[in-house]
């Protein structure tokens, strides 16, 4: 696998993943909402791209992962089986890395990208102590 695939993969993981925590399985057919976070927007931008330039066929594999990732509650299969797809697909595809890597911000050196997607979710690349729900009290020294 090439670096550039790889990097590409890595960049739009977390655009996926929330693209389909904000969507499910209707990512590749909702409309764009003006409304909707940018991370999920630029998310289903990817999935279309990807959806677009394949034949039946393919477009069938993508839907059906879609679907499977949609269904999964575990953040980290999701990432894993989209950026399976991703990458295979961008091995394939030259043109569609150039279109992607023109959709994706450009990574700065050293800078960490941290995405929460859902209701009550909490994101930070350091954290002491984080508590989400209702009812809940800070711990004391």
């Amino acid at each position: 696998m090439s670096a550039e695939v790889a990097q590409l993969v890595d960049q739009a993981g977390p655009y996926l993943t929330a693209a389909i925590g904000a969507y499910g399985a209707a990512v590749l057919t909702r409309a764009e909402d003006a409304a909707a976070d940018a991370t999920a927007t630029l998310g289903r931008r990817i999935l279309h791209a990807v959806w677009r330039r394949r034949d039946e066929a393919g477009q069938a594999e993508v839907e059906r992962v879609v679907d499977e990732a949609a269904d999964e509650q575990d953040e980290s299969y999701t990432a894993a089986v989209l950026g399976r797809l991703l990458r295979r697909v961008l091995q394939e595809d030259a043109e569609l890395c150039a279109e992607l890597s023109a959709m994706l911000p450009a990574p700065a050196a050293g800078t960490v990208t941290v995405t929460a997607s859902g209701e009550r979710s909490i994101a930070a690349q350091h954290i002491g102590t984080a508590i989400t729900g209702d009812g809940h009290t800070a711990p004391r020294p």
